[in-house]
């Protein structure tokens, strides 16, 4: 069999990834024509999804020409060419009659690989569905691979305990003050930039974080950060790097009821003076197949249930003080003058963000390139954080290990203005905690 492979693309994958073409080395791609015409349904709009399908029309009008629909376009050097399927009739054989997109799709395939056996043909989609029916009828089919994390068990696992340390580095790390240095020592595993442990000796513990601006250890707390006290090593983990300047993006991720999003405003709220400005932001995902459109109200009125959960974290904050308090005072301040923000992620794009401490909810719902989309409106002295929980994603062609969240954290490692947290424990109730274990 040729060594050379062909693939058929469906239309989530490139609204998914408008650059997905370039993607497959030096294998030919084809695209049925009615995957055109449903991209060209998507063009209109604000959303990341119609941003995609409106830089990939241009992508595809910049590497064809008079001839494209007869030759194929190359798509550069080391690649292979792109075809536009046109003929999308279905044989008498063919299991599903219904003319619908996906099994005109399927179809398409289905008689490429048959003109050319000799060469694997295989259709990349999100739909787990139309794979499903690939399945059926002997095409090969898979997912789209190029922004997969291989390997998601750092979300699984809790942060590393080194045992045997010597009593007088556990006595000068405890003894330091939070943030203060310690001489490095050797690790049994390598360590990554501000990456949080637990160091053991015989007679004690500490909770420790590697600095890579100091190439020493240092003692992480457990302080209280605006009314909010760390009840878990894991959120004393969180809190540290997120408190600390010299680390400009931060991911936090776990379960529900672990503390996410609460930490972080209270980090950044203990860091008000520091920026001009907190945002807070979640992406608008709609849940049981009702968009916005159902929702009673103006645009704004709409979107104010899905930021609920935010405004829900900010009242836990107010409700650890007095109402009389400075406190309450200065939030419901900042608040009136625009100090303090929360609103839709929608309205954030396209700003170019400085002196900003940018907090995103719920980030396992945004895709690689709405994560990067995001981090680079960072401006000076902007921190970025990401909170979300990879297991709970509520967009259909989204999984564990390709939503955004998980691919930055990954690509993101190692950095030294980067750190990664994962909350383990639940804190809500008990109650909670249960459930997210065992339903």
């Amino acid at each position: 069999m040729n060594t050379k492979k062909r693939f058929v693309l469906d239309t989530n994958v490139i609204l998914h990834d408008y650059k997905c073409i370039y993607n497959f080395e030096e294998n030919d791609i084809y695209i049925p024509i009615v995957v055109l015409e449903e991209v060209d349904k998507f063009k209109k709009g604000n959303d990341q999804i119609n941003f995609n399908a409106r830089e990939f029309i241009r992508e595809l009008d910049s590497i064809t020409d008079d001839d494209f629909f007869k030759k194929g376009a190359s798509l550069g050097e080391g690649l292979g060419k792109l075809f536009i399927i046109t003929e999308m009739t279905m044989s008498k054989d063919f299991p599903f009659s219904e003319k619908i997109y996906d099994n005109l799709i399927l179809s398409a395939t289905e008689q490429l690989s048959k003109s050319s056996p000799r060469i694997k043909t295989i259709l990349v989609s999100k739909d787990v569905n139309l794979r499903m029916k690939a399945k059926a009828v002997g095409v090969l089919a898979e997912d789209y691979f190029s922004d997969k994390v291989a390997d998601i068990n750092i979300f699984n696992k809790e942060n590393p305990v080194f045992e045997n340390i010597d009593n007088d580095i556990i006595d000068r790390i405890y003894g330091s003050t939070q943030g203060e240095p310690i001489d490095s020592f050797y690790f049994k595993d390598d360590i990554n930039p501000n990456d949080c442990f637990v160091l053991k000796s015989d007679r004690a513990s500490v909770l420790a974080r590697y600095n890579p601006e100091t190439d020493r250890v240092q003692k992480v707390g457990k302080s209280r950060t605006f009314g909010i006290e760390p009840r878990n090593a894991e959120q004393a983990f969180a809190l540290d790097v997120l408190l600390d300047d010299n680390i400009k993006l931060v991911g936090v991720t776990g379960k529900a009821g672990t503390g996410k999003t609460l930490l972080a405003l209270a980090a950044a709220l203990q860091m008000r003076d520091k920026y001009q400005q907190i945002l807070l932001a979640r992406p608008i995902v709609a849940l049981s197949n009702k968009d916005l459109g159902f929702l009673p109200g103006d645009e704004k009125e709409k979107m104010a249930p899905y930021m609920q959960p935010l405004f829900d974290n900010l009242t836990v904050i107010k409700n650890q003080f007095s109402s009389s308090s400075k406190e309450i005072t200065e939030l419901n301040d900042m608040q009136k003058s625009g100090k303090l923000v929360i609103e839709a992620l929608a309205y954030i794009r396209g700003r170019s963000l400085s002196e900003t401490y940018f907090i995103i909810d719920e980030a396992q719902n945004l895709t690689p390139h709405e994560i990067k989309t995001i981090i680079t409106r960072a401006g000076e002295n902007t921190k970025i954080v990401f909170t979300g929980d990879v297991q709970q994603i509520d967009s259909p062609y989204l999984d564990a290990q390709s939503n955004g969240l998980a691919y930055m954290i990954d690509k993101m490692k190692g950095q030294s203005i980067f750190a990664h947290t994962n909350l383990i424990k639940g804190e809500r109730s008990k109650l909670a905690e249960l459930a997210s274990d065992l339903l």
